[in-house]
């Protein structure tokens, strides 16, 4: 793959839209529309100031503190603009949290569009700078260059879940991003500038990416839900009142809205991608009853993977893979080699399952100044006389005589929770330190009586106050990894292995 195709996948579209579309609709964000040429204008003045400190930026990293607005967007176009990575922060995250991701990759600056932040506040205390972007002084529109980047550099650090309690950053390069959109353009599914998509995702979550960046390369208008507003009423209204065409969601979204449902009427909606978490069949069989026209893809991706990597496209009328009642996850996407191996690392044949593993040009070269979880996460598979290194996704799935992958769960001690990808351990590791490491604590992931994923937290101690346990977490773990419930045990059972028996924690929860 050529060293520029970044350049030509991500930059020469969106300089087009800008000259060809500067009066058309780019985002809509709390109930106010910005066309191209404002957000074309928005990125320049960005870039100018960024321009005016590059001389003394030894790094291309950029920290920023996300919000729900167009400077936010704008901040991360004019970041790939001018050659640097972004690493975002959300501001509804714990302030400690955030510092552990600025102290692991010592970003050149932070952006962000709040005047007011105590996470700013404490940053301006360190040695870099911080930039304001909405205190700028507008610089015009013209976006005719960029700086000249090899594709091996950094697009983006996003920092997922850590078992020993500090966040772990996936490393992805622009060949990574620039492979992914490539490979997303050959799923047949399209979008035109009179398209109205939806974007109900942090920015902190990869799909947030796919979900405003796929739209603006085709010159079409993004439909954002605000930081702080309840996301599934917010994105129905969206999808009702101003006829959205294209929705990537989560399945919990649509579990959210379905009491809903009868009330719905989706006729505009072209596309759904369902992604993020395993989908249950029923509930796409119940949004076919809103979305009468729509067509529904479930996508599949790790972090790792950059956004997605598998598809399944379903049938309205006829049989969809869906052992267990979970949706399959589809085929490979174009780029994309996939295998099954057991537990010595043998690949497995058709039918038969064990851990996905994948590799391409779309996957992480590993994690930031990580070498021995980088060491744990890569395997050399040899398949037809060629040796090729692979990704561990730690998912438990089959492929079937087709080629399409089935989806059974993890295998390893991680969950989904609101599309995030959770090491379980992470909520022990802080359990435990809250209790001055005196107590064992185990967090056991478990679906409630509405089908949602929830993180239950057993604590071995006599009872005691579950609110100031909570409390401490709160300023520990992002909002998605506090346990909705909490149990204390005087002593765990075990196993016959004398382990701590998980199956009959779990039993406690039904």
């Amino acid at each position: 793959m050529p060293t520029m195709q970044f350049r030509q996948q991500v930059l020469q579209p969106l300089v087009q839209n800008f000259n060809l579309h500067p009066d058309a609709h780019a985002f809509f964000i709390k109930n106010q529309y910005y066309t191209y040429l404002q957000l074309s204008e928005t990125i320049q003045s960005i870039r100018t100031a960024l321009q005016s400190h590059s001389q003394s930026h030894q790094t291309k990293i950029a920290a920023l503190l996300v919000n729900d607005d167009i400077e936010t967007y704008a901040s991360i176009l004019a970041l790939w603009f001018e050659g640097y990575a972004y690493v975002p922060l959300h501001p509804l995250q714990p302030d400690e949290r955030n510092l552990n991701i600025i102290q692991q990759t010592q970003p050149a600056l932070l952006l962000h569009s709040q005047t007011t932040s105590t996470l700013v506040d404490t940053i301006k205390q360190h040695t870099f700078e911080t930039l304001c972007t909405t205190q700028l002084t507008p610089a015009g529109s013209m976006l005719l260059h960029d700086t000249p980047t090899d594709d091996r550099q950094l697009a983006y650090i996003l920092f997922t879940s850590g078992s020993t309690g500090a966040p772990k950053g996936v490393c992805i390069s622009r060949l990574n991003l620039a492979s992914f959109l490539h490979s997303f353009g050959e799923t047949g599914i399209t979008i035109t500038p009179t398209d109205r998509c939806l974007q109900t995702f942090d920015l902190t979550f990869d799909v947030s990416i796919q979900a405003f960046l796929i739209p603006l390369l085709k010159g079409a208008c993004v439909y954002t839900v605000p930081y702080g507003q309840i996301k599934y009423i917010y994105a129905a209204a969206l999808l009702m009142e101003h006829q959205l065409t294209f929705a990537p969601m989560a399945p919990s979204m649509l579990t959210y809205l379905k009491p809903y449902f009868g009330q719905i009427d989706l006729q505009s909606l072209k596309t759904t991608i369902l992604t993020a978490e395993a989908c249950p069949i029923d509930l796409t069989e119940d949004w076919y009853r809103c979305a009468t026209n729509t067509d529904i893809y479930d996508f599949y991706g790790p972090t790792e993977g950059t956004i997605y990597c598998t598809y399944y496209k379903l049938h309205k009328k006829g049989q969809n893979l869906a052992p267990n009642g979970i949706v399959a996850i589809g085929k490979p996407m174009p780029g994309i080699a996939a295998a099954i191996i057991d537990e010595n690392n043998n690949i497995l044949p058709s039918g038969q399952k064990g851990e996905l593993c994948i590799a391409g040009n779309q996957i992480t070269q590993g994690y930031w100044q990580n070498a021995e979880q980088n060491r744990q996460i890569f395997i050399s598979l040899k398949s037809q006389d060629k040796t090729t290194q692979y990704y561990r996704t730690g998912d438990l799935c089959s492929f079937t005589d087709d080629g399409n992958l089935l989806y059974y769960g993890r295998i390893d001690q991680q969950a989904k929770i609101q599309g995030y990808r959770v090491e379980l351990g992470e909520i022990e590791y802080h359990a435990r330190k809250y209790y001055g490491n005196d107590h064992r604590s185990i967090a056991i992931a478990y679906t409630d009586n509405a089908n949602l994923t929830e993180i239950a937290l057993f604590i071995e101690k006599k009872q005691s106050d579950t609110n100031e346990l909570k409390a401490y977490l709160q300023t520990k773990l992002p909002p998605y990894m506090i346990p909705s419930t909490i149990i204390y045990l005087e002593s765990f059972p075990l196993n016959k292995s004398e382990k701590i028996d998980r199956t009959a924690l779990k039993k406690l929860l039904s």
